[in-house]
């Protein structure tokens, strides 16, 4: 559910001039439209470093979307674009992160500008190919709202919907015909999951050419014992907070004690680095004056997060370490079997040596070398 526990480097206080948003940009206030259609566009900054030049163009945007109970919402992102002078068709890889944290500063759209986004590095090796990339905030990261951490609908939506909308921004010169790849690890994992299962029914005129995702968290109910009581317990209360977001009517404060209440008070404001260290080694019942994952409300909300119930339409790339001590090696390969039964075209990855956050440098450059495979018009070689 995340990509890394380390601290962020360091931010540098940099100058940024922003562009008036694009003409004709819908205002948020106005009725809700059509999901991907932009709300409004601005120019943005795209570096992988504190001050380090990209030879791209970049917009932060915000666009319509769909939450996890089919409610209209508004989302943002990033659009980047290589600045190379390529006039013809490019790739569009629709990019979600892994867990950053649940505070609105901790958008990846906040930290493109200021060179802190720690996935940049890997979303310019993307660009490096010649590949338009957008990246979704998700909902209620950097808008209106709280962030629904893990709830899985939702998460495909935004990404599904940043394409649409990365395709409908003029500057970028994409167009209907563009070939689009999803891609995510972790919690970019499962948002990509779910955008390869939700494509063919909710935005079924992309061109989807394949999905790579990683280090996915298939199965939420089974990773509370995991992570119960152990470092990891920051991610399993972020998770909690980001469920009661998505469905109010869980009610988690009505669970919680004095010492719970104030735990997830804070990791609504922080970020991933502070919230996995503040939240680590904490058992659900030093939280608690009960145990909400016992209810029935909880799990059958949990379970609708779930993937593998539906085969994607498309390739997908799944990858998963061997000895990930976040997302255990099981959520995978038990979710390689669940596509690969229902008739995906699945192509599966052990990672030998490695763990969680290795997982996801060591692997990007072989998902995106599949992604390029899959833009080349080659055909996919699943191994169910």
């Amino acid at each position: 559910m995340r990509v890394r526990t380390t601290v962020p480097a360091c931010v540098a206080a940099l100058a940024l001039t922003f562009a008036a948003p694009t003409p004709a940009a819908a205002s948020a206030g106005e009725a809700p439209g059509s999901p991907g259609d932009l709300v409004s566009a601005e120019r943005s900054a795209f570096h992988p470093l504190p001050g380090q030049p990209t030879a791209t163009r970049a917009w932060k945007i915000h666009y319509r979307s769909t939450s996890v109970t089919g409610t209209p919402n508004v989302v943002s992102g990033t659009v980047i674009v290589p600045r190379d002078g390529r006039t013809g068709p490019r790739p569009l890889i629709t990019y979600a992160v892994g867990t950053v944290g649940l505070g609105d500063s901790c958008a990846p759209s906040a930290g493109f500008p200021r060179g802190t986004t720690m996935e940049a590095n890997l979303i310019q090796q993307l660009t490096l190919r010649g590949w338009a990339v957008v990246v979704t905030d998700y909902e209620g990261l950097g808008t209106p709202g709280e962030h629904t951490y893990t709830a899985g609908s939702s998460a495909g939506h935004a990404m599904l919907d940043a394409a649409r909308a990365a395709i409908r921004l003029p500057e970028a010169g994409l167009g209907a015909d563009t070939p689009v790849g999803i891609m995510g690890y972790s919690q970019g994992g499962q948002a990509a999951g779910w955008a390869a299962e939700l494509h063919s029914s909710y935005a079924p005129e992309l061109k989807v050419k394949g999905t790579a995702a990683g280090g996915v968290p298939a199965r939420l109910a089974r990773l509370a014992p995991v992570h119960d009581g152990s470092y990891g317990s920051g991610l399993l209360f972020m998770a909690a907070a980001g469920q009661d977001a998505a469905y109010p009517e869980l009610k988690l404060d009505s669970y919680l004690n004095t010492a719970g209440t104030a735990l997830i008070g804070f990791l609504r404001d922080n970020c991933v680095a502070v919230d996995a260290t503040v939240g680590s080694f904490k058992r659900i019942s030093d939280l608690t004056v009960r145990d909400p994952l016992e209810t029935p409300q909880w799990q059958a909300r949990l379970a609708e997060s779930d993937l593998g119930r539906k085969a994607p339409g498309h390739p997908v790339y799944l990858y998963h370490a061997l000895a990930d001590e976040l997302i255990p090696y099981s959520q995978g390969s038990g979710l390689r079997e669940d596509w690969c039964a229902r008739g995906a075209d699945v192509r599966w990855r052990t990672i030998v040596v490695g763990e969680h956050v290795s997982g996801v440098i060591t692997e990007s450059p072989r998902a995106a070398d599949w992604l390029a495979d899959r833009f080349a018009g080659k055909p996919a070689s699943g191994d169910c």
